[in-house]
């Protein structure tokens, strides 16, 4: 068992690149959509200080990240709390949250923004989210993109009792789970190889809950626990191995291993999966697996734009009454 500290971002391991967990307690919002708070001071553009509890990001008016491209891997973003507007090249759009997860594979190349709107004038607007890069193999860095929506009331739960009467509950994003199957991940994902052994689960425990995590399939399987919330949790049956938050742990995988939580619960993210193992070429957002790659996919995007950006703004956001939905490329519309 390997211990490290959470940082900012949190340390991956192949086949994921990048783990980052936004925490934000945005005040009430404007008209516009902004925080409704004075912006003097902040590097906007640039804004990650946290000054007051919150961040704007690369936003100007409204926190978030306005169009910016990517190639050669997925973005998955997990939102717990508060709402995120996506638009993207593709002409897909959203507004989803609270639960909802978006998987985008950016293969050959997608540019996207992901907007943070503060919809509540009278009360604080809480954003809490994963962001989780995973790796492509090199057969799908120039797939065709794509776009999907795992909506919260459609994302599999395992609520898990131990003898003692206290419950896990078990968020499945990807990789099955105590005979509980995920949605179905895109198709040129990592994950959709059967070989693959990759899993996205978010455990929320109550105060003294076990909880076994199975063995892996593969004895190549990497498995990261993030401990992010909550007091402590006890990995093993000695106190000795009592881990306190904000840390991560590499999980030996080729056992079953129990967490019990500390006195105050715990709150974690489970990342595993079987290595891709290849050579990894990265600058700024495109992830390739060599220098060539890596030049090919800023001369592409110079001549294309990844299909260009299709809308007004490079930060746009849906007035303050929609509802959560999803428009995919070619027009089909879904929701919750």
């Amino acid at each position: 068992m390997q211990l490290f500290r959470l940082g900012t971002p949190w340390q991956a391991v192949d086949p994921f690149l990048f783990v980052a967990y936004h925490l934000d307690d945005y005040p009430e919002g404007t008209t516009d959509l902004g925080p409704d708070a004075s912006l003097a001071g902040r590097p906007l553009g640039r804004d990650f200080g946290n000054p007051a509890g919150w961040n704007m990001y690369h936003g100007q008016t409204v926190p978030g990240f306005p169009q910016h491209p990517h190639r050669g891997f997925e973005t998955v973003t997990y939102v717990r709390q508060g709402v995120v507007d996506h638009a993207d090249s593709l002409g897909a759009t959203a507004r989803y949250g609270d639960g909802d997860t978006q998987w985008l594979t950016t293969g050959r190349g997608v540019s996207h923004s992901e907007m943070f709107p503060l919809l509540e004038p009278e009360r604080r607007n809480p954003l809490e989210l994963f962001q989780i890069w995973v790796n492509l193999p090199a057969a799908s860095k120039t797939a065709d993109p794509h776009f999907s929506m795992f909506w919260n009331e459609r994302t599999p739960r395992v609520l898990h009792t131990d003898p003692a009467g206290r419950t896990t509950e078990v968020t499945v994003v990807a990789g099955a789970f105590g005979g509980t199957d995920p949605l179905a991940p895109p198709p040129e994902s990592w994950a959709a190889n059967a070989t693959a052994d990759l899993a996205i689960w978010h455990l929320e425990s109550e105060a003294g809950a076990e909880l076994t995590l199975p063995a892996a399939a593969s004895p190549d399987t990497h498995r990261v626990l993030y401990v992010y919330a909550g007091s402590s949790v006890r990995v093993g049956g000695s106190e000795a191995d009592e881990i306190h938050t904000c840390t991560g742990i590499l999980v030996d995988t080729s056992e079953p291993v129990t967490l019990t939580a500390g006195p105050g619960g715990v709150k974690a993210l489970v990342l595993q999966g079987r290595p891709i193992g290849e050579p990894v070429a990265q600058h700024g957002p495109f992830v390739m697996n060599d220098a060539t790659g890596l030049q090919e996919a800023f001369d592409d995007y110079r001549r294309t734009g990844f299909g260009g950006w299709p809308w007004p703004s490079d930060d746009p956001v849906h007035p303050s009454d929609a509802g959560r939905f999803a428009r995919h490329p070619g027009g089909r519309v879904d929701t919750p």
